[in-house]
């Protein structure tokens, strides 16, 4: 089972996250950490920047990135993460990667493959989960086994992501995205998720089947899941009191 923790707010779940990330950083200061794009882990980032910590020399490896925008373009997760998490943390753009980011886009998916093993693979791994139950952009129907590769996006995908463009028709058609198989790598899960929007996909995640029809129930053949929601987000779990009693009940030494 995961561990899922329920607070309050997005803010005091940010916290949290970067707790968990600090902590990591101050035994290894060469971590690898897996980086989410979009709206929920903006206050992890948040509270990691507001912390004195060197992370000069964390590598990071991004979850994904559009196919077809051009360089530069501001809603690029290159661009993203470059405002997003490299500038205010203080990471070293060198040794942050984004899919697709060199050679042909047939070939990203192995490149990138390759650069994460190299790389003595992912640490920590952040994860925000969509509506439609994707990690990453693995969509429904994504395979376990998956591995960096490019996706086409669902249009409730595309309609959800359409805010951060003029239009849902500037939005792209395809993607590249780490597969389940290769999230699945990573030595540790952190799973955010905020808002009542959240809470169907979130339940079917960490309490339904195991199914490729909701891609983020991967999560639990994990063996180091932290899954941090708000009480909206927690709205439809069944077995929310457990996890609250357990959270007030843990061990001295299961805490930070």
């Amino acid at each position: 089972m995961a561990e899922v923790v329920i607070v309050d707010s997005a803010d005091a779940a940010g916290e949290l996250a970067a707790d968990a990330i600090g902590h990591l950083v101050v035994g290894n200061p060469d971590a690898v950490l897996g980086l989410a794009t979009g709206s929920t882990p903006l206050t992890t980032w948040r509270a990691l920047a507001a912390r004195d910590l060197d992370l000069s020399r964390v590598r990071g490896f991004a979850l994904d990135e559009y196919v077809g925008l051009p360089p530069g373009h501001p809603q690029s997760y290159r661009s993203v993460i470059t405002r997003e998490v490299v500038e205010p943390l203080g990471l070293t753009p060198s040794l942050v990667r984004v899919p697709g980011d060199e050679g042909p886009i047939e070939f990203a998916g192995e490149d990138y493959e390759r650069a994460l093993v190299a790389a003595g693979g992912v640490d920590l791994q952040v994860l925000g989960i969509g509506r439609t139950g994707h990690i990453g952009f693995n969509e429904p129907g994504s395979s376990f086994a998956s591995r960096t590769r490019v996706k086409t996006l669902t249009e409730q995908t595309r309609r959800d992501n359409a805010r951060f463009f003029d239009s849902i028709d500037d939005v792209p058609m395809h993607c590249i995205t780490q597969g389940l198989g290769t999230i699945l790598r990573a030595r540790h899960l952190v799973l955010l998720a905020f808002g009542e929007a959240k809470a169907e996909a979130l339940a079917g995640a960490v309490e339904g089947p195991v199914t490729a029809s909701l891609p983020a129930s991967a999560v639990q053949l994990h063996a180091r899941v932290t899954v941090i929601v708000d009480e909206a987000a927690a709205s439809r779990l069944a077995h929310a009191d457990y996890y609250r009693y357990a959270w007030e009940h843990r061990l001295d030494w299961e805490r930070p």
